[in-house]
């Protein structure tokens, strides 16, 4: 059984009261409870406050280009399946730069597991707008307001029939770590995003703004209802729903190659000969 102290990383550098504390410090007790060691686990991220947090705990780790976290993440996936996987992005990292890689890891359904620390802005770069930005939002970099409509990732990912949706909310650690515990539980790839303030640049989505909106759904909602879980993935505003929103049992990517299903490619032979006749083509 691993202890808390042995995924202790580096000092964080991250602004005081930054809601990032506490979703590492739920992510390390999620990762402990579920008995996971840090020999098993693989943490990538692009780039960005959110994707510092290789740099805070310790297991394995990849600290990659800003939006790329997901190929990454699916190439380790596919090299070797018996790992654990899971990316740490921001909402700016993920939705804006990362977006086409999340549509197709979505597609895929590569057994990767999501985490994005979604603060509705750039924190990292001065605090421009990102992809979830509200329409209207006055910020320095946006003095006349941002013109673009708010991107819905549950939306999205409910749309693309992603295989396991969740919203959790950094003000709430112990909800927060029951999501993060089942995505890493559920077969196939998991999208959890978490809804946390940037103290220093969002002076609209504070830790009072959320607790006002935010609300868990019913116990008796049934996640594997797709139009459902598409109608409450539309409700933003007055309330906010937490909690898992959707789930499937679709074949994960792994599975659908047979030299993948037998051995994971790090444990396969290498035999440059059989591929020696082919290379000679090119000469």
């Amino acid at each position: 059984m691993p202890l808390l102290d042995e995924y202790t990383g580096q000092v964080p550098a991250w602004c005081p009261g930054c809601g990032n504390f506490s979703i590492l410090k739920t992510f390390k007790a999620a990762l402990v409870d579920l008995g996971i060691e840090p020999h098993q686990l693989m943490v990538v991220s692009g780039i960005g406050q959110a994707a510092k947090f290789p740099h805070y705990i310790k297991c394995n780790t990849f600290n990659g280009l800003h939006g790329r976290a997901l190929p990454v993440a699916t190439g380790l996936r596919l090299a070797n399946h018996h790992l654990i996987v899971a990316a740490v992005t921001g909402d700016g990292d993920c939705y804006g730069e990362g977006g086409n890689h999340l549509v197709h890891a979505m597609r895929r359904n590569v057994n990767v597991k999501l985490f994005v620390h979604n603060n509705q802005v750039y924190g990292l770069t001065k605090g421009q707008a990102s992809p979830t930005t509200g329409e209207g939002t006055v910020t320095k970099n946006q003095p006349f307001g941002v013109f673009s409509e708010q991107l819905n990732p549950m939306a999205l990912a409910i749309a693309l029939d992603c295989s396991f949706v969740a919203r959790g909310f950094s003000g709430d650690q112990d909800h927060l770590k029951s999501l993060i515990q089942e995505a890493f539980n559920h077969k196939g790839f998991s999208l959890v995003d978490i809804l946390q303030p940037c103290i220093s640049f969002n002076k609209v989505n504070t830790f009072e703004w959320y607790r006002e909106r935010v609300y868990h759904m019913e116990a008796d909602y049934d996640p594997h209802d797709r139009v459902r879980a598409f109608e409450r993935a539309l409700e933003w505003g007055d309330k906010i729903p937490i909690g898992i929103f959707y789930r499937n049992s679709r074949l994960i990517y792994e599975e659908r190659f047979p030299m993948l299903r037998e051995s994971a490619l790090i444990r396969q032979d290498l035999d440059p000969g059989k591929v020696s006749g082919l290379l000679k083509e090119f000469y």
